[in-house]
């Protein structure tokens, strides 16, 4: 089973995907994967961290401050935190955890083509996936993800964002 949650940015992804966590923990399963919350400087986005959930180890996925790396809009990507801090925390969850999340698929993630290929092996994986993947992407990695036949897709919308966890909760059985 993996779910992919999607929607315009700031409808609440992230959010969900954290109370999809704390069900799920609450319930006495264990959680792995990663997350990548936004870094802001005096009011104003300046990168993304990337956070390995079951160690708590922290890099930058991106920032206007790296000097070195691919480019997503204005931001430079850390192939070395993605490989060090998201593909390890994927592969550690493979291993070690009863639910994978994954926030998110998306351009700046996909800059590591190592990062696509465990995205891919967590999903054909036992383990059930619950994914943040962007929501308007035709990066052809998101589409494929998108189109395989175990997924459900939720995307979020003001009108029924309040439904959907449950829907998610229902559909993982808890």
């Amino acid at each position: 089973m993996n779910i992919l949650i999607t929607g315009p940015p700031g409808i609440g992804k992230t959010t969900i995907l954290k109370q999809i966590e704390r069900k799920i923990q609450d319930q006495g399963h264990a959680i792995g994967g990663m997350y990548c919350p936004e870094i802001r400087e005096n009011d104003r986005r300046t990168g993304f961290n990337i956070i390995d959930i079951a160690s708590g180890q922290k890099g930058i996925l991106a920032s206007i401050h790296n000097t070195t790396g691919p480019i997503v809009g204005r931001y430079k990507v850390s192939l070395n935190d993605i490989q060090e801090i998201g593909i390890y925390s994927l592969e550690n969850a493979m291993e070690t955890s009863d639910y994978v999340l994954i926030d998110e698929i998306a351009p700046m993630e996909l800059k590591s083509s190592n990062f696509s290929q465990t995205v891919w092996r967590v999903m054909e994986s036992e383990k059930p996936v619950i994914a943040v993947i962007h929501h308007c992407s035709n990066h052809p990695f998101i589409l494929k993800v998108k189109s395989r036949n175990d997924v459900m897709i939720f995307c979020l919308t003001r009108e029924n964002r309040d439904n959907v966890l449950e829907n998610i909760m229902e559909s993982l059985g808890l």
